[in-house]
């Protein structure tokens, strides 16, 4: 199973954007502040930028498959976001 993890910084209005956006498309994902999960997000921030909202697609049976994705990097709006979660979740 795949599920969602979504990177996002408290106070970042595109970030709250992006949920509302997921919310009414009935996606669900695991929210992570980047202040919360640091060390984490630093792992992310090695691979990709240091842009939030990112996210991460985690396939549960095949972690090594998982896969992360950041604005302007891999999607340049909100729409296209969800376009690429739907195809892959």
């Amino acid at each position: 199973m795949k599920h969602l993890v979504l990177y996002t910084m408290n106070g970042c209005h595109f970030c709250g954007q992006f949920k509302d956006v997921l919310k009414e498309h009935n996606i669900n994902f695991m929210d992570r502040d980047i202040n919360e999960h640091n060390e984490e997000y630093e792992l992310f921030r090695g691979v990709k930028n240091d842009l939030v909202p990112a996210f991460m697609i985690v396939d549960d049976e095949n972690t090594s498959s998982s896969e992360l994705f950041a604005p302007d990097m891999d999607f340049p709006t909100l729409e296209e976001a969800v376009r690429i979660i739907k195809e892959r979740i």
